[in-house]
């Protein structure tokens, strides 16, 4: 019995054995097989994002390529342009050394002719000269002494006469000159002018900032002017962009923004707002600044705030080319300066010559004339009626009720009219000369006119058998009456008509 039951067991254990051996083969043979099959797929794997990571990559060297082929046309464009233009400079500059050698070559000519032409009078004059000293019996040195002495004692009887009338008319008219003399004294006094214009230009540190400025499809200059009001022009002009406006105060709001963008060089919408908030806010606050600081270099006292920072608004505005803070405060030294000579109220004239131009801060606003504005909103905030009274006045639409209303209009008419004080586009200038000598030719006995003195003297030539010496002041009458109806103009405007009768005969 023992002897089955052991080979069994062994047999048992042996098959045992090999089914166990068996199995550990299948799972590494299954193992295996599982790692190949990762391996193969990592590998696929890897290889794939290879090729995606090689794709990409040309792609982007693509785009590179395009974006450097376009950037080197805009470039050779560029480069072309400005060949085309430096060759057209060197045409102009070649003509100009042709016509200016030409003209060189006819001077020359003309001064050749010239000369030979001075030689033959030279001889004419000495020949008639030996002529007229063998007729007179006399040299010439003779007869020069003898005109000499006869001018001479005609001079000193002139010289007497005038003298005895130069001393009478200065005793007649001592007060009247001591009057002009302060006047003169005080137009040489007269404030520094500034002159605005309706554009301002920023500078750039390079062409390169223009394409920043303009943005992607034109975002950042479209959100530049939606936010400021202004127009941004950008052309050719190197390094440079224009912010034109009627508003000034826009308009420097807008330049004050555009310089501190450049400056930065983060140029986008969100960043445009920022700092144009930042600058409206330093605007206010210079324009209160202003209108204290000119409030206080008047000696004016006491102006409600509201008048303080409607004068600081007129720092940014201008009248032909003047500005209007400047000239209150002129007009305001002018008036109180010739309200103290006259011994009346210089407080008075100081005070409504500093404020008489006030609604020009707010005439853009307001429906109205400027003086009908300032009228109104002196009367809101509390000033009295004799400054009312004395501004209104000074533009001759109310008649003045004081003295200090006539003053602040001469002082008003002395700070526009002085050299220099204004200035008017090129054709609004030629178009008033053009009216004033047309409405002097209108006249019937007018032989010819012209408008002298910048516009602000016309001089008539009349005919002196059409008209007389009466008619003649008649007729400067009749001509004020027609210019201040018809034309606009600064200041004051003279006109001189001059009548002169011219009888010549000839010694033959």
């Amino acid at each position: 019995m023992l002897l089955f039951v052991v080979p069994a067991v062994l047999a048992g254990f042996l098959f045992g054995f090999f089914v166990r051996k068996y199995m550990a083969e299948a799972k590494i043979d299954s193992a295996e097989r599982e790692a190949v099959r990762i391996l193969n797929d990592a590998s696929k794997e890897a290889e794939q994002k290879r090729r995606e990571s090689v794709l990409q990559a040309k792609e982007e060297i693509h785009n590179m390529r395009n974006e450097l082929e376009a950037e080197t046309r805009e470039r050779r464009n560029e480069l072309q342009t400005l060949e085309r233009r430096l060759m057209e400079k060197e045409e102009s500059l070649d003509k100009r050394s042709k016509e200016i050698q030409k003209r060189q070559e006819a001077v020359a000519k003309k001064e050749k002719d010239l000369e030979q032409l001075r030689t033959q009078a030279q001889e004419i004059v000495k020949k008639h000269t030996e002529e007229m000293e063998r007729i007179a019996g006399m040299t010439r040195e003779e007869a020069r002494k003898e005109v000499l002495a006869e001018a001479e004692r005609e001079g000193r009887r002139e010289a007497a006469s005038i003298r005895r009338d130069i001393e009478r008319q200065a005793r007649e008219e001592a007060q009247k000159k001591a009057r002009e003399i302060v006047a003169l004294a005080i137009q040489r006094c007269a404030a520094d002018q500034v002159s605005d214009s309706t554009v301002s230009v920023v500078e750039l540190p390079s062409d390169d900032m223009k394409g920043r400025i303009i943005g992607r499809e034109g975002r950042n200059i479209r959100a530049f002017e939606n936010l400021s009001g202004v127009d941004v022009i950008i052309d050719d002009t190197p390094e440079a962009v224009v912010i034109s406006s009627f508003d000034p105060i826009r308009r420097e709001k807008a330049r004050l923004s555009m310089e501190r963008l450049v400056a930065d060089g983060r140029i986008h919408p969100a960043r445009i707002e920022e700092t144009y908030q930042k600058v409206e806010k330093e605007i206010d606050e210079l324009i209160r600044e202003q209108g204290q600081q000119a409030a206080y270099d008047a000696g004016v006292h006491g102006l409600h705030p509201r008048l303080v920072e409607l004068l600081g608004k007129l720092k940014f505005r201008s009248s032909y080319g003047q500005n209007m803070l400047k000239h209150s405060m002129e007009v305001s030294y002018l008036a109180a300066m010739m309200a103290a000579e006259l011994q009346v109220n210089a407080k008075l004239a100081r005070r409504a010559g500093l404020v008489h131009d006030i609604g020009k801060a707010v005439d853009h606003e307001v429906q109205g004339t400027h003086v009908e504005i300032g009228r109104d909103l002196l009367r809101r905030f509390g000033e009295k009626d004799e400054v009312i009274d004395a501004m209104i006045s000074h533009h001759g639409d109310y008649e003045p009720r004081s003295v200090e209303a006539v003053l602040v209009a001469a002082a008003d008419a002395l700070s526009a009219a002085r050299p220099g004080a204004r200035k008017e586009t090129l054709e609004a200038y030629i178009q008033r000369l053009s009216e004033l000598e047309d409405i002097a030719d209108s006249f019937d006995g007018v032989e010819r006119a012209f408008a002298i003195q910048a516009g602000r003297e016309i001089r008539i030539m009349v005919k002196p058998d059409e008209i007389d010496d009466l008619e003649a002041y008649a007729l400067a009458r009749d001509v004020v009456e027609r210019v201040e109806e018809q034309v606009e103009y600064p200041g004051q405007v003279k006109v001189t008509v001059i009548r002169q009768t011219r009888a010549v005969e000839y010694a033959k």
